[in-house]
C-alpha cells in the first residue's frame, strides 16, 4: 500500500496561541509539512517563521498557493473572512473556534468548504483530549440525558490575572460567551442534541448564564466566565439521567497533544475519510446557538 504524501501546511497567526500550540504541532507531526506563516505583524511572523525554519508569506494568497491546507490562529472575523479565501483555493482547513460570531459569515463559510471539496476541522480542545473525547462519544451513545450543568470559568480578564491572553481584543470585546461558550458546547450538543430555546442572562463581569432546551427533550444550564478569580476558576460539566451522573473527566493531555489528535483528524478527512464530528458545519451549529444567545442578552 502507497504511504500518502505528507500534508504541506501552513499557518495564519502569530499570536500567544498560534506561537504556543499551533505552530510547534504542526512542525512536529509526523505527516504534516510546516511550509509558511502569515501573520497581520510582519515582524512578529519573521520571528516566528525564523524559529521554526519556514518562509514568510507577505499575503495569504501567496500561502495558499504554497500549500495543501492552511491552520488559523487568528481572531473568530479575521478568521471567517480567511478561511473562505482559503478554501476557495483549494485549501484545507483547521480552524480555531468559533469559527465565527456572525451566523451569515459561518454559513458562507460551510458554503466554501463544501463547493469547493475541502475538509474542515475545528480544534475544540476538550473534544480531542483522549479521555474527554472518549467521555463525551460515550454519553452521547448512552443518550437518556435529563438535565446537564458546565462550568467553563476562566480568569483572563480577572482582578489578579497573569495570562497571557489579557491583551487579546477580541475577548475583551466579545467576553466569555464567544470565548468559553464554544468549549462548553462542544460537550453539550453532542450528547443533549440541538437547541430549540435560548435563554441568557448577565452575571458579574463578563460572565453569562445561559439555559438551553434540547430537542432530545433534556435541559442544560451554562455558567461562563473569563473575569473569574483564580481561585474560583475551572471547568465542569455534569450530566444527569437515567444512566446516573457522571462528570467530564479532567484533563491530562496539554493542549500541543490535543492539537496533534486535531491534524489527524483533517489529515483523515483531506485524504477521502470520513470527516470529524467537529466539522465546520458543527462549528457553524455553536455559532448559531451562541448567536441566539447574544440575542437574548441585548433583547
Amino acid at each position: 500500500m502507497t504511504t500518502p504524501p505528507p500534508l504541506r501546511i501552513g499557518l495564519l497567526g502569530t499570536g500567544p496561541w498560534a506561537r504556543r500550540v499551533h505552530a510547534p504541532a504542526l512542525a512536529s507531526h509526523p505527516d504534516t509539512v510546516f511550509t509558511g506563516v502569515w501573520g497581520r505583524r510582519p515582524a512578529v511572523a519573521e520571528e516566528l517563521a525564523a524559529r521554526h525554519g519556514v518562509r514568510v508569506h507577505e499575503r495569504p494568497e501567496d500561502l495558499f498557493e504554497a500549500v495543501d491546507a492552511v491552520a488559523l490562529a487568528l481572531p473568530p472575523a479575521v478568521q471567517a473572512d480567511l478561511a473562505v479565501r482559503a478554501a476557495e483555493a483549494g485549501c484545507h482547513l483547521l480552524l480555531d473556534k468559533p469559527v465565527a460570531t456572525d451566523v451569515a459569515q459561518a454559513r458562507k463559510l460551510v458554503e466554501a468548504t463544501e463547493e469547493n471539496g475541502v475538509a474542515g476541522v475545528v480544534f475544540f480542545t476538550v473534544r480531542f483530549g483522549a479521555g474527554e473525547g472518549d467521555w463525551v462519544t460515550e454519553q452521547a451513545a448512552k443518550g437518556g440525558w435529563f438535565t446537564a450543568h458546565a462550568d467553563w470559568l476562566g480568569s483572563v480578564f480577572g482582578v489578579d490575572s497573569d495570562s497571557p491572553y489579557a491583551e487579546s481584543a477580541w475577548r475583551r470585546e466579545k467576553g466569555a460567551l464567544w470565548d468559553t461558550g464554544p468549549h462548553a458546547l462542544s460537550v453539550l450538543l453532542p450528547v443533549l442534541g440541538e437547541v430549540e430555546r435560548v435563554t441568557a442572562v448577565r452575571g458579574p463581569g463578563d460572565t453569562v448564564l445561559l439555559s438551553l432546551g434540547h430537542r432530545s427533550g433534556a435541559a442544560s444550564s451554562l455558567t461562563l466566565s473569563l473575569t473569574a478569580p483564580q481561585a474560583g476558576s475551572g471547568v465542569g460539566v455534569t450530566l444527569r439521567g437515567a444512566a446516573g451522573v457522571t462528570s467530564l473527566p479532567v484533563r491530562q493531555d496539554p493542549p500541543e497533544t490535543a492539537y496533534h489528535r486535531a491534524l489527524d483528524a483533517l489529515l483523515t478527512a483531506a485524504r477521502g475519510g470520513p470527516p470529524h464530528p467537529c466539522d465546520v458545519r458543527f462549528g457553524a451549529q455553536v455559532t448559531e446557538v451562541l448567536a441566539r444567545a447574544q440575542a437574548a442578552l441585548e433583547g
